[in-house]
């Protein structure tokens, strides 16, 4: 087996098992606790979220000197025991530092991306990122069908030992490729050497170019994210049409999106400069958000696979520039700089969406989004046009969907 496609599959047990409980939070402090307050399951997640935030810049320098294989082994083993851990708390104070102590070494899975991105060839890029956001999408969604049946058969506890499960399981693929590879523990420094080919780019008044990046990256997160928590509540209200199965349906629209636009991005060897590409989608989405909220059922439904399409082409084209400005020796670090701006604008929109929602109502998420992203189009033009628009999109992503490479 590969290195790469042994990757992509501890992406998929990773994703999978750490979306088990995600949709499910509620039900499992209720019924494992007694702990009902909705306000409780809020932060939380939002512990999570910084958990997993601020622990991956650390194992991102904890791996200039250690090969990723190797730290994986050690990180999944504690996460293991830490799950099983969870699964005997019986207080909820023991509970939240077990758990949040679990995930500080889970963070360190984050580091699969950009050791991906460095055995792929820069022209293969755009296809690797789009499959990466596509497993992440029918990743959780597979993790909560998974959690809601584990809930409906065991008990709420007992998807902490299916977690534990999926650990194991990455330490005996990462022991297999490091057998089988030959894999040194620790890391020469020249194991990834720096591209001499890369221009050096004049300073910018706004900062460098991964910080721009980031700040584009934290708006438009906070832009996508805004409507995600309450979408569920504002279908419902609208649609004559009940049955959680439909709601679930409507809500994975964009994953169904996503593949969509895998499969064509995959087809097309057309190269087309990447700023028109990441424009367009923008205003696409601007556009699929303002249809999202016009409450008329169909009208909703085509905003939403409009919206699902743009973001997955905005997402994957951002992210295919952060590689393109970054260097193979700093994708680790510079990627965690963009994951940090990625979750502070998530952890934004979380917070204003439910201000919002209180104060105006379900409709208006829709609108605020809308600006938002305007925000984002011109953040984009004005901090990086130089380096968006020097690059085309040749997608050359038709060997990776047929598996080589």
């Amino acid at each position: 087996m590969k290195i790469k496609h042994a990757l992509i599959l501890l992406t998929v047990v990773s994703v999978v098992c750490d979306t088990l409980l995600l949709p499910f939070y509620p039900q499992f402090f209720a019924e494992t606790f007694g702990q009902d307050d909705p306000r409780h399951v809020g932060m939380y997640i939002a512990a999570c979220c910084i958990t997993v935030m601020l622990a991956f810049p650390v194992w991102a320098r904890v791996a200039k000197s250690v090969h990723e294989l190797h730290l994986w082994v050690y990180t999944q083993i504690a996460a293991g025991i830490l799950g099983i851990g969870c699964f005997f708390a019986t207080s909820l104070p023991a509970f939240w530092v077990i758990s949040q102590t679990m995930l500080v070494f889970k963070a360190s899975y984050l580091l699969i991306y950009p050791f991906v991105m460095r055995l792929e060839e820069k022209d293969k890029h755009l296809g690797m990122v789009g499959l990466f956001s596509v497993l992440m999408h029918f990743g959780g969604i597979g993790g909560a069908l998974l959690g809601g049946l584990t809930l409906q058969v065991f008990e709420p506890r007992d998807v902490y030992l299916i977690m534990a499960a999926g650990d194991a399981l990455q330490v005996l693929v990462c022991l297999y490729l490091i057998k089988r590879h030959q894999v040194p523990a620790k890391r020469e420094p020249g194991d990834v050497a720096p591209d001499p080919a890369l221009p050096r780019r004049p300073r910018h008044p706004f900062g460098s170019l991964v910080y721009r990046l980031g700040l584009v990256t934290a708006v438009f997160y906070f832009s996508a994210f805004l409507i995600r928590p309450f979408f569920s509540l504002y279908w419902e209200s609208i649609s004559d049409l009940g049955g959680e199965i439909l709601t679930g349906f409507v809500y994975s629209i964009p994953a169904w999106a996503a593949l969509a636009g895998l499969w064509l991005n995959s087809r097309s060897t057309r190269a087309t400069p990447r700023q028109r590409h990441i424009m367009s989608a923008f205003l696409l989405g601007v556009l699929g958000l303002f249809l999202q909220g016009t409450q008329q059922e169909l009208i909703v439904l085509a905003g939403r696979c409009l919206f699902g399409w743009a973001m997955f082409q905005a997402t994957v084209r951002l992210e295919v520039l952060l590689f393109n400005i970054s260097t193979p020796e700093s994708y680790a670090t510079d990627f965690s700089k963009i994951h940090l701006f990625q979750n502070i604008g998530v952890l934004l929109s979380a917070f204003a969406g439910g201000a919002i929602v209180a104060a105006f109502g379900l409709q208006l998420p829709f609108v605020f989004a809308c600006l938002g992203l305007l925000v984002t189009a011109l953040l984009f033009y004005r901090l990086l046009p130089a380096e968006a628009d020097g690059t085309g999109d040749a997608v050359a992503g038709s060997d990776l969907m047929a598996g080589r490479g």
